[in-house]
């Protein structure tokens, strides 16, 4: 078994939450899709070896990180190693956190837990409580569809752990019945703006805010489908 996890720097999305907090951001990535067991409107999955995407049965809009595990090999491989590195302990979640931080890189202010994947097991949720307890003068923050692990912890989760649900998949009726801040996928900035919804540009809703927000689509989406015809109208807005 690897004794290392790889994080990765900011992206170009993390890029802007560095500019807007002033504090350096990494994040850690798991395979998309087969690390989301909450996962429905946006299920998608890269084959581990060639790339191909396969999209879910009740897919409405692509993964975008799943369409970026297709296009680059070394981020497949490197997602792959965690996962496997992490699901080799089991269901031991203090030998997961003990891993988890004796990976983290020496610098950084926060850490976004997944630009890929999600929690995909309790132990594996307890374990990043845990970390952010080791580590309280870092923060750290997430989006997850695994709300049903979320909610067994509610009152476990450290002020320097942030979640923010994302709705679109199996467990949307816990984000109501919670009352939990949450991410919606919009198509338009028309349809975010009916549902009283701002959109986050830069990530500070998810990382340090306190209200639900909207994301607008993103990411490669199939042609034909209505997720692609609201990408192709979004790029020509621009």
């Amino acid at each position: 078994m690897i004794t290392k996890l790889t994080f990765s720097n900011a992206n170009s999305k993390l890029v802007k939450l560095e500019k807007t907090l002033q504090k350096k951001v990494i994040s850690f990535s798991l395979p998309s899709g087969f690390a989301c067991p909450g996962a429905l409107d946006c299920l998608s999955r890269a084959n581990p070896v060639t790339g191909k995407i396969t999209d879910g049965p009740n897919t409405k809009f692509r993964c975008f990180s799943a369409s970026s595990e297709a296009l680059y090999p070394a981020l497949r491989e490197m997602v792959w190693r965690n996962f496997e590195a992490i699901r080799a302990l089991e269901n031991d979640y203090s030998a997961i956190a003990d891993l988890i931080c004796s990976s983290l890189p020496d610098y950084f202010n926060v850490c976004r837990a997944h630009i890929n994947g999600d929690f995909f097991s309790q132990a594996y949720f307890d374990a990043w409580i845990e970390v952010a307890k080791r580590n309280p003068s870092r923060h750290f923050y997430a989006y997850t569809k695994s709300v049903d692990k979320w909610v067994k912890r509610l009152n476990e989760i450290p002020v320097n752990f942030v979640l923010t649900a994302s709705r679109g998949g199996k467990h949307d009726a816990l984000i109501n019945q919670y009352n939990l801040k949450c991410a919606e996928v919009v198509f338009s900035e028309h349809e975010a703006k009916e549902k009283g919804l701002e959109i986050d540009k830069d990530d500070s809703h998810a990382a340090v805010g306190i209200k639900s927000f909207a994301l607008l689509l993103h990411g490669t989406q199939p042609k034909g489908t209505a997720a692609g015809e609201a990408l192709k109208a979004i790029h020509q807005a621009v």
